[in-house]
């Protein structure tokens, strides 16, 4: 596959086999020793993976530190479609956190927080529906698909009558750029020290403050980190009702990863039920708002 990308001649290819997207992924390196990210997806995904490559254009116009797009289009047999991109060379977040002192997981949660609310910072398009519309459509859909799937976990009724109690919140949000995954595992720290964001691959556009929906798996790694990117975003001043919305956002994140982990067998599913368990220790069973893992972060981080 990596021999048919047009006018594209690499002397090492190298497949990726790491992550949970459909795309086939190859480290290739050119005949002048550039190393390159390949991915090439199905046909059907053209006008999605377009999208993609377009945002990345825009990316790399604004300056924030992601992959660079470089060729895309269809491969000469047209059962596919290709996208290249620069090589980001270093390691994931989740592997350097655990190395880093407090004080530098909480600086390091802070430049995170900083690029996230430069990628937020790119309007949506004029014509979007309303995030309220939008959105609403997709809780009630989350909700019957975590009701119907059989696997359910203890005290998720509290979970459900906050979505519902709180459901008003997403009217009249604003709506900008979205990465759609952002969570440690997509970011990567380069040899100076700096993060630089990965896989645009489920882009979208909606409310910015959904993007925190997967902090859950960021707080799990490191507290610090965490606490350090939510600070970061807010420049250090965290208004109430954020955390009102997120924890909407993250119940119902929650609750959706239950049938989304069936397919991949027991152990994905047990680690969505764990982390259901855990939403709600570090949410006192939906009595507050403020996470318990950042409160014990602010408290106990070395300044």
């Amino acid at each position: 596959m990596p021999d048919e990308i047009p006018n594209q001649s690499f002397t090492e290819r190298t497949p990726i086999l790491k992550g949970w997207s459909d795309d086939t992924k190859y480290l290739v390196t050119t005949d002048d020793g550039r190393k390159l990210l390949l991915r090439v997806s199905a046909r059907e995904k053209y006008d999605r993976k377009k999208e993609e490559f377009e945002a990345l254009k825009t990316i790399e116009s604004r300056g924030i530190p992601a992959p660079k797009p470089i060729a895309f289009g269809r491969c000469p047999d047209n059962s596919s479609v290709y996208m290249l991109l620069s090589w980001t060379e270093g390691k994931e977040a989740e592997e350097v956190l655990p190395l880093l002192s407090s004080k530098e997981e909480y600086r390091m949660g802070v430049k995170a927080g900083i690029l996230q609310k430069r990628l937020n910072s790119i309007p949506a398009p004029k014509d979007m529906k309303p995030w309220g519309v939008r959105f609403g459509k997709k809780l009630d859909w989350k909700n019957e698909r975590y009701l119907a799937c059989g696997i359910h976990f203890e005290h998720d009724d509290l979970m459900l009558a906050y979505i519902e109690e709180h459901r008003h919140l997403i009217q009249n949000r604003p709506q900008s750029f979205q990465h759609g995954d952002f969570h440690c595992g997509n970011i990567i720290i380069n040899g100076e020290g700096e993060p630089c964001i990965i896989d645009f691959n489920r882009i979208d556009y909606g409310d910015p403050w959904e993007e925190f929906n997967r902090i859950v798996w960021c707080a799990k790694r490191s507290i610090y980190f965490a606490a350090g990117r939510i600070d970061g975003y807010f420049d250090g001043s965290v208004p109430q009702e954020f955390w009102d919305l997120l924890l909407l956002y993250i119940s119902s994140n929650t609750l959706s990863s239950i049938p989304w982990s069936i397919p991949f067998g027991q152990k994905e599913v047990d680690t969505a039920v764990e982390m259901a368990k855990e939403v709600l220790f570090w949410y006192d069973d939906m009595k507050c708002s403020v996470p318990r893992w950042y409160l014990e972060a602010k408290k106990t981080r070395v300044k």
